[in-house]
């Protein structure tokens, strides 16, 4: 049987399972139903939320950090990753601030998740 950590919620059981085919044809170890749903999104298409960093111009640091505000698909965080590594944004940041909507088509934004003040020039 093959292993994976349900993370939908703190019980973070272990679940064991086989698969044919892409199909669950034996599961054990999930303490509700959300342990089932996510092995079988798991199986079908593994999303995450990215946190990562972009360049902030005019700013007291020159890093804000961001996160998508949703799961994206795991297949496209390399492509995800090449796209923020462009980005800058101008001083000042507030968390929350949308940074990019709906990132490579998701439904998914990126957030703000710190704040960067503007420093001016002298």
């Amino acid at each position: 049987m093959e292993k994976i950590v349900c993370v939908l919620c703190p019980m973070g059981c272990k679940i064991k399972y086989n698969a044919v085919d892409g199909k669950i044809v034996a599961v054990e170890g999930n303490r509700c139903p959300k342990g089932l749903s996510y092995l079988e999104e798991e199986l079908k298409e593994p999303k995450r939320i990215v946190p990562t960093s972009v360049k902030v111009v005019n700013g007291e640091l020159s890093l804000a950090s961001v996160k998508t505000s949703k799961p994206i698909p795991k297949r496209l965080i390399p492509k995800f990753m090449e796209l923020v590594k462009q980005v800058q944004i101008e001083a000042p940041v507030k968390v929350g601030d949308v940074i990019m909507k709906n990132v490579l088509d998701t439904g998914a934004d990126v957030v703000a998740t710190r704040s960067v003040r503007r420093i001016e020039s002298a």
